[in-house]
């Protein structure tokens, strides 16, 4: 790299306040796309009277207006890759507290997806005016979709694998045929001239074993700290209740509790019903849980959460312990911010790990293989990225 694009990059680094300095050091004068980049860095990075009301004319009122920041957003997108994009906009919000970002319909369509952003959009989202509304849920809707891509064929895939599809009844029923397993049991009987196997018997999946399917309850802390951790777990939720093979339970919990179970049909939906940023009560929330489980050894209870209790700890451990003790698998995923590092109180998981439940923190794209093993009641070890 030449000396001087080395020092154009510098400049740029540290900003316009370096710019005599390195003149003297022989830097060239930056170009237009590098002043526009300049431009677009300081309005975030920069010092006191560089920012959005400054250098490119008066902008009304006390704070920045929609178009300079629509103009911002343009240029940022225009001369970053994607990634760092995301990181400056994050910067916006937590530097400049711009959070009309996330209010005004033209700026959201604007925005690139982000974990964080969405976060900090759906703590926001009473705040949103009707007029921004719809361009939230497509915001969200972006970020939805990009899980869905990474979770959903692996997901169904684990909960096939790890479920006995063999139980099979004699009652007949077109709709329940399971055509593999008939196919396999008849090749015997193929017929060369019919180019067709001929079965001797039809096998049809029990829809009795419906009873006996098992149940998989998402208890999901919705304080402050849960955001990533609940946008993930409502993109599995949604799976999941997709599924016939699975009965799903999902619980919204902070010092109340809401069953958003009906919320499932759609991620999008069932994001919006969270209530994020209250306090916590994590024993109350098992407690009500714990009233929905029908056939224990057949219940797989995920509590997600950053395990900070609000209310009684030694009320939580002890429902814990109950739900394990009555023969329910327990698995405690605990919260991930900030791309993926786990926050949790060390102390609570600590006693519950020593109880023999897992409690780590799993990165989102292990949680299909997390899902197969636990149904399968193998070992969850060396899946976490971190454990409790």
């Amino acid at each position: 790299m030449a000396q001087t694009e080395q020092l154009s990059r510098w400049r740029l680094i540290l900003g316009s306040e370096t710019e005599q300095s390195f003149t003297g050091m022989g830097g060239g004068a930056l170009s237009q796309e590098e002043l526009l980049m300049d431009g677009a860095l300081s309005a975030i990075y920069g010092g006191p009277g560089e920012g959005f009301s400054g250098g490119s004319g008066p902008t009304g009122g006390r704070g920045p207006s929609s178009p300079v920041i629509s103009k911002w957003l343009g240029d940022l997108r225009s001369l970053f890759d994607p990634e760092i994009v995301a990181v400056v906009q994050n910067d916006a919000i937590e530097r400049k507290g711009l959070k009309q970002l996330l209010l005004e319909p033209e700026l959201l369509e604007g925005l690139e997806p982000d974990l964080n952003l969405a976060s900090t959009l759906l703590m926001l989202k009473d705040q949103i005016p009707k007029k921004s509304k719809e361009s939230a849920r497509k915001f969200i809707r972006k970020i939805v979709e990009e899980i869905n891509k990474m979770l959903e064929n692996d997901v169904r895939r684990a909960v096939t694998a790890a479920l006995n599809r063999r139980a099979h009844s004699p009652l007949p029923s077109a709709s329940a045929i399971d055509f593999p397993y008939t196919i396999r049991r008849n090749l015997q009987n193929y017929n060369p001239e019919l180019k067709a196997v001929i079965p001797e018997r039809v096998y049809f999946f029990d829809r009795s074993s419906k009873i006996n399917r098992w149940h998989i309850i998402l208890d999901i802390d919705q304080s402050g700290s849960m955001g990533q951790s609940i946008i993930y777990s409502s993109v599995l939720s949604c799976v999941l209740a997709s599924m016939s093979a699975v009965k799903t339970s999902v619980v919204a919990f902070d010092t109340q509790i809401m069953d958003l179970t009906p919320l499932c049909a759609d991620p999008v939906d069932l994001l919006f019903g969270f209530q994020m940023g209250g306090g916590t009560d994590i024993a109350k929330s098992i407690a009500y849980c714990q009233e929905l489980v029908e056939s224990p050894a057949k219940t797989l209870f995920f509590l997600i959460s950053d395990l900070y209790e609000g209310g009684n700890r030694a009320a939580l451990l002890r429902r814990v312990e109950e739900l394990k003790a009555s023969g329910v698998t327990v698995v405690v995923l605990l919260a991930i911010a900030d791309g993926g590092k786990p926050f949790y109180d060390p102390e609570t998981a600590r006693r519950i790990a020593a109880m023999g439940i897992p409690c780590f923190a799993c990165a989102p794209e292990r949680l299909p293989e997390l899902l197969e093993r636990t149904l399968k009641g193998q070992s969850l070890e060396g899946l976490a990225s971190q454990k409790g």
